[in-house]
């Protein structure tokens, strides 16, 4: 073990302690922000019309706060983003995370305190690093630095808030040590044009001792590519030696992995997962060779989880109590319903996820509660799609760079018959397969393999015909995403959606 490593795990040995406590009990930690959360939201505008001096315990909160989407709680938003305190938290909230989500084409603003940002973001990066390097004591993680690709910042008319992607409000804060420890320099990674940011990073970091990076793996590899053209090499460990950490998140990986691997063809890399949204960090993966997350249970937030089929009950407030983290099972996909120091309450993330297991509570995220197709009854969800298309890569020696899928519905022709729905898949290949309809059959297959609806509809094409391959030239989705002003780490495109509008704008860019 080198120096450095010794000392940052020795300042860290408290916070391995509580990892490793909250593998044994997650719910002290639990219970302590849950009283926390209550005696907060006292004073407080939302505790005040939901009657907070009245909760004892976490059945009386369930009772009395029903389960909100962001629209439901939008009109507390606007009061904050008006400048107005003490609405959703009992401190100012100045700072709001902007994020497109991945189902919808408005964009949200999500509060984020000082608290918040300390507490639950910072404090999950710092506990997956501590995670990383006491697993990996010969890590030479800090003799280099740590490549960002950031979003932008702006704030309102009056100048008492500020907007913008996640990344760059973390940027915006981030301590002294940090930015020794990171390139580029912030006022780059802080720059709105997303082409000016890509050629500046290159003339910066190309230059520097890069060890590691983290962010979106669709974003990265572009940047990844842009910093091969830059210099000229043939892989990334040709411009950076000592690379040896991607932290992805945001949308699935497998997609990606091997288009990684051959980019940075090194015995020394890791790849491990986080899950850092605009909400919260909620989880991270903690040991290489099991693919779930352990869940973070002291950061600032109380979890909720519902089962998805009582998802519709609990919307229309049928069902009021819902498990937390003592109650969830393995095996069950869950919604994620969370409050936090961030002022949200009882706040449906969108997110779904599946207990691979308990003490220690680890998760996969399986989809997104509104991301599925199921216009045929085949209810495709994001992770269904995700690794279909990463075995059908492998089978057929290919890469795609990104891809979003849509239904085409059913239609009545001239003779009376009824043309079958499939689906539509546009696909922007980096590597491109060498029969492009043996891939097409191939992804089709492992769909059917994956999912037992989807398999039922395409049963001797009784619901569903042969899904449909559109394939984009290299930068379409990029472009499409600069024209939708959707340019950064924090945006992401529409994986599922339920029409093929998306896919006849990406099919008419010139």
């Amino acid at each position: 073990m080198n120096i450095i490593n010794g000392i940052f795990l020795k300042y860290s040995g408290r916070m391995l302690r509580e990892l490793d406590n909250s593998r044994r009990d997650p719910m002290q930690f639990q219970m302590e922000w849950f009283r926390y959360l209550v005696e907060n939201g006292k004073s407080t505008a939302f505790g005040r019309e939901h009657g907070f001096d009245a909760i004892s315990n976490v059945r009386d909160y369930q009772n009395r706060v029903p389960v909100r989407e962001y629209n439901d709680i939008l009109p507390y938003i606007e009061r904050l983003l008006k400048g107005e305190d003490h609405v959703l938290w009992n401190r100012k909230t100045r700072m709001f995370a902007k994020s497109s989500g991945t189902s919808s084409d408005k964009s949200k603003f999500i509060p984020v305190t000082d608290e918040s940002l300390q507490v639950t973001h910072y404090g999950g990066f710092k506990r997956m690093l501590a995670s990383y390097i006491n697993s990996n004591p010969h890590s030479g993680l800090f003799k280099g630095k740590a490549l960002t690709l950031g979003g932008s910042v702006k704030p309102d008319k009056s100048g008492r808030t500020v907007s913008g992607d996640l990344s760059a409000l973390l940027l915006m804060n981030s301590p002294r040590i940090v930015e020794i420890l990171r390139s580029p320099k912030r006022s780059t990674a802080l720059m709105g044009n997303f082409e000016q940011k890509l050629e500046a990073i290159c003339r910066e970091s190309s230059r520097q001792n890069v060890t590691n990076f983290s962010g979106v793996p669709s974003w990265n590899l572009m940047l990844l590519n842009k910093i091969l053209e830059y210099t000229g090499k043939s892989n990334l460990c040709d411009v950076w030696p000592d690379i040896e950490l991607f932290m992805h998140g945001g949308i699935g990986f497998e997609p990606y992995r091997e288009i990684f691997r051959r980019l940075i063809p090194s015995t020394q890399m890791h790849y491990l997962e986080n899950y850092n949204a605009s909400e919260g960090y909620f989880a991270f993966q903690d040991d290489e060779r099991d693919h779930s997350m352990l869940l973070t249970a002291n950061n600032g937030i109380f979890y909720e989880f519902i089962p998805m089929d009582m998802l519709d009950d609990v919307l229309q407030g049928k069902i009021k109590e819902i498990p937390t983290l003592a109650e969830v099972q393995t095996g069950v996909d869950y919604a994620i319903v969370i409050s936090t120091i961030g002022g949200l309450w009882r706040y449906l993330i969108g997110d779904c996820v599946r207990f691979t297991s308990t003490y220690p509570h680890k998760i996969i995220i399986t989809g997104r509660t509104r991301l599925c197709i199921n216009a045929f009854g085949e209810e495709l969800m994001i992770s269904n799609a995700e690794q279909a298309l990463a075995r059908a890569c492998t089978e057929c020696g290919c890469t795609v760079t990104d891809f979003t899928v849509a239904p085409v519905f059913m239609e009545l022709g001239e003779d009376s018959r009824t043309s079958k729905g499939h689906h539509k898949w546009a696909v922007e290949f980096g590597t491109p397969p060498m029969n492009l309809k043996g891939f097409a059959s191939t992804l089709d297959y492992f769909l059917t393999t994956l999912n037992s609806d989807y398999e039922a509809k395409r049963e001797g094409n009784a619901t569903m015909g042969p899904l449909e391959l559109v394939v984009l030239e290299k930068g379409t989705f990029l472009k499409w995403m600069q024209q939708r002003g959707k340019a950064g780490g924090q945006n992401k495109v529409p994986r599922l959606y339920k029409d093929v509008r998306f896919i006849k704008e990406l099919v008419s860019m010139k």
